[in-house]
This record gives C-alpha cells, sequence and structure tokens, in this order.
C-alpha cells in the first residue's frame, strides 16, 4: 500500500494522529494489531482519568510534577542549557535521556486544545467519582471511558473513509537513502507481510508490558509478577520501540520502570484495583507488615506502596480490613475486583484462609493496633491518625484491627504500562542519538519516553491524546514543504 502518512496503534495516540493527519490533507493508513471487536490498546479499558482543572486548564501542579520526576541524577551544567533556545543546545543535550522541560511546556499548552478537539469529535467530559476516596488533584473524565474516545475517534476516521488494517502488527521501518523514514513492514493474519509506503510513520503502539523478555530485560527477573493491568495491554509488545532504537533513535524515559497499580490477580476483568488498604494494614505472605500503609492521600501514595508489594516473596500483600470498614463513607468505589473479600471470624481463621503463620499474623495484628494512637478518624480528609511506636508507621488512618468480620484482598503490581520509550522534540519527532531529528518518524503515547521513577498521575491517556494530534498535524505540514 502506499499512503502519505502510516501509523501505527489504533489507542488514542494513534487515532489522534490519524485524525489529525486526515484534516490537514494528508493519506492515512493505520495499523492494529488487535482484532476489531478489541481496538484501542490500554485506552479501551481504562476509566482515562485526565490532570485537568477544567476542560481547558491543566492541574495547577502538572509541569511541576513532571518535571520533579523528569530523571535521575542529571547534570546540572548540562540541565541549566536548557533555560537557553532550543536551537543553542548542544547535540548530547538534544538526545539525553531526561524529561524535555519544552516538551512538558507543550504537553500543558496543548492539553486543553486537544481535549476540545476530541469534544469536536462527540467525547464528553464531566468530574466524575473515582476509585480514589481521598484525593489530591482534580481528575476531569471521559463520560463513558477510554472506550468512549476510542468508539468516537474510530467512527469519524470510518466515515471519512480512513482505512484501519486490523491484525496487523508493525515489524520494522522502511528507510530511505537520505536517512528518512519511507514506512512501514508488517505482518497481517496468517503471517502474511504487508508493506505500507509512506512519507512519515507515527509510532503509537504502547509500550513493552505485554512482552515477557523485554521485561525480563528491562525490568528485571522479578517481572514474572507483572501482569499487564487489562487485557489492552497484552497486545503492546514493544515493538515500535525496537525498531526505532535499531535505526539509532535516541531512549527516553525511565526503561527500568512501570506505572505500578495495585490489583486483585484473582480477578480477570480489566483493572480489578484495590485502593482501600489506607483503612486497614498491608502483610506480605509471612503475615508482617511492611510499608506505611497510609503516608498520605491514596492518589498520590498508592504507586509507591505498591511497588513495595511488587517486592515482597512472590509479588504479592494482602490488604486486611474489619468490620469497621462500612464506616468509610463510599469504601466500595475503592475495591473494584469482582472476586469476593477472604474472610474469617477470627485473625487465626483468617490466617488459615490466606495459608500464613497463625501466630505471625496474630502478633503482628496485636502489634499494631497497641500502636494506634487517640485521636479523631476523618475518613474523607488526611487525618493525622498515626500509630506510635511500631515499625513501620502509618501515617493516618490508623484504627485497630479489632472488629469481625475480618476481611482480606490479594494484592499484587499490575503494568498499567512502561517507561522506557524514545526521545521526541515538541512536535513529537523522534531524534537520534545524535541529537539529530530522524525525519518522517514521530512517536506519541506509551512509545513516547517521558516517565521516571514515579508517574504523574492522570497524564498517560492525556499524553496520547496530545502528541498524538501533534504528530499527525506535523507529519502532514512537512509532506507541503
Amino acid at each position: 500500500m502506499d499512503a502519505d502518512i502510516v501509523v501505527v496503534g489504533c489507542g488514542i495516540a494513534g487515532l489522534s494522529a490519524a485524525a489529525a493527519a486526515h484534516e490537514a490533507g494528508a493519506r492515512v493508513v493505520v495499523l492494529e494489531r488487535a482484532p476489531k471487536e478489541e481496538r484501542g490498546g490500554n485506552t479501551r479499558y481504562t476509566e482515562a482519568y485526565l490532570r485537568m482543572n477544567s476542560i481547558d486548564e491543566v492541574s495547577d501542579d502538572f509541569e511541576e510534577k513532571l518535571a520533579l520526576f523528569g530523571g535521575g541524577h542529571l547534570d546540572p551544567s548540562l540541565v541549566d542549557l536548557t533555560s537557553g533556545g532550543r536551537g543553542d543546545w548542544p547535540s548530547i543535550l538534544k538526545s539525553m535521556s531526561f524529561a524535555d522541560p519544552d516538551v512538558i511546556a507543550t504537553f500543558a499548552e496543548n492539553a486543553g486544545p486537544a481535549l476540545r478537539w476530541l469534544r469536536d469529535k462527540g467525547v464528553r467530559f464531566d468530574f466524575l467519582p473515582t476509585a480514589f476516596i481521598t484525593t489530591t488533584t482534580p481528575r476531569l473524565l471521559p463520560i463513558g471511558g477510554g472506550l468512549a474516545m476510542v468508539e468516537a475517534v474510530c467512527a469519524y476516521l470510518e466515515a471519512q473513509g480512513v482505512p484501519i488494517l486490523y491484525d496487523t502488527a508493525a515489524r520494522d521501518l522502511i528507510m530511505r537513502e537520505d536517512g528518512g523514514v519511507g514506512g512501514i513492514r508488517a505482518t497481517g493474519a496468517r503471517n502474511k507481510p504487508v508493506v505500507v509506503n509512506a512519507r512519515a510513520v507515527v509510532l503509537a503502539c504502547g509500550g513493552f508490558e505485554g512482552n515477557q523478555e523485554m521485561q525480563a530485560r528491562y525490568l528485571g527477573p522479578r517481572a514474572l509478577f507483572l501482569r499487564p493491568v487489562c487485557r489492552g495491554g497484552n497486545y503492546n509488545k514493544g515493538e515500535g520501540i525496537r525498531m526505532a532504537l535499531d535505526i539509532g533513535a535516541a531512549p527516553c524515559g525511565d526503561f527500568g520502570g512501570w506505572h505500578a497499580e495495585p490489583i486483585d490477580p484473582r480477578s480477570g476483568i480489566s483493572e480489578p484495583s484495590i485502593f482501600i488498604f489506607p483503612y486497614g494494614i498491608l502483610v506480605n505472605r509471612e503475615g508482617k507488615r511492611f510499608t506505611n500503609e497510609a503516608p498520605a492521600s491514596v492518589d498520590a501514595c498508592y504507586e509507591e506502596i505498591t511497588r513495595q508489594i511488587h517486592y515482597q516473596s512472590e509479588g504479592m500483600a494482602y490488604c486486611i480490613l474489619d468490620g469497621k470498614i462500612t464506616d468509610v463513607p463510599g469504601y466500595h468505589r475503592a475495591i473494584k475486583t469482582d472476586q469476593p473479600a477472604i474472610t474469617g471470624n477470627t485473625i487465626a481463621e483468617l490466617a488459615g484462609k490466606l495459608g500464613m503463620p497463625v501466630s505471625v499474623l496474630e502478633q503482628t495484628i496485636a502489634s499494631y493496633n497497641a500502636a494506634c494512637g487517640v485521636g479523631t478518624f476523618k475518613a474523607l480528609e488526611v487525618d493525622g491518625l498515626a500509630t506510635h511506636g511500631v515499625t513501620p508507621e502509618k501515617s493516618n488512618w490508623a484504627r485497630p484491627i479489632d472488629t469481625a468480620p475480618f476481611q482480606a484482598y490479594p494484592i499484587i503490581s499490575a503494568n498499567v504500562f512502561t517507561y522506557g520509550g524514545l526521545k521526541v522534540n515538541p512536535d513529537a519527532q523522534v531524534v537520534n542519538a545524535d541529537g539529530e531529528v530522524i525525519p518522517g518518524l514521530y512517536a506519541a503515547g506509551e512509545t513516547m519516553g517521558l516517565f521516571y521513577k514515579t508517574y504523574t498521575g492522570s497524564t498517560s491517556v492525556l499524553r496520547g491524546a496530545v502528541f498524538g494530534r501533534i504528530a499527525g498535524q506535523h507529519a502532514a505540514r512537512m509532506m507541503n514543504q
């Protein structure tokens, strides 16, 4: 096939790129590994929280948080150079693995316009209840979640006659003699080769959370205990990242990191999250506490706590609650699994059902209960009701576990998406290891590297929409130059 622009991926990043490029007059082809009924990658299955004060305005801490978790121990003599004009940056800075401040600024500036553009495609937004009982940041949601976004933009593309090739996985980039990208080699159904010649390629095909080999290589052997947070993540095999690195693209983002979310391993539904643990305690398979369960509002601390769960035996922990959990208004919102709690009328009975030493769990809970302080429990705000004299401490909502029925939920870390990806400039163009743009190559969504250490919550879907749209618009403009 021949096209002006080929887009790889059918999540919000790829769909935004395809729609924006088509609007700008380009002939577009979209490749999607999944069958039509499962199109959309991770976007299809997420509630798609958006870190916005309104449809036009990002959260007050948006750029600050992205910059705070923008890299490791960076050389300040290089970082200081980012205050100058981009044209004066040395090549080593343009290709360095960190969150480029110009990219962050572009993200913030274009978030509102991207959402309004999606609203014109039929996506509606509102501030709806979330799984977080306590929050530190406002979150706008598309009504109908990510699926509504996928269906709205797909409907637009279908009405415009833009072809979407399902069951088709990109394998390699076609390179032109002048060093630019000239299309994609892919594999269709029954391993049939597919070639799309194009003047530009937008890689928006996710990270590598669906590729066990890449997870083990980059995240380590404990990746065995990770799984994608939803069915869509299994389609993200990392080829987009791999094929670009193979032609010299610069990496960006934390290749040893992933967005961790606490889920019930017994459940097969999408995102069976367990966010109720700040109101109880967490114990490992040996029956021992290992972390402060409530250092802050749950939306601000769940990822770090989930990482600690991942490093426990077999990557698993249990949230232990008692009968007083019903005192927490809306507590059921924070338990999204479709599996029932494991219950017991005594701690000994519960320990037996969990397969952990009875005496250890009894001692763990007795020590915790004795350390619970005196104060006023305030379920819907950070209340400072802390433990005293027990390690690890618990900073908030510390009430004794003493009222039957006792219940437990198993928790593992889901791999919502991987952080490692490709270095892009503010126009979503991929740059090589020398900081030079690779002509005709763009990346957006998870394929674009941005995050390090701790995820800035509710920015992933937004990143896909913003930089997918930017990539499509810029690729179409470049055809006319």
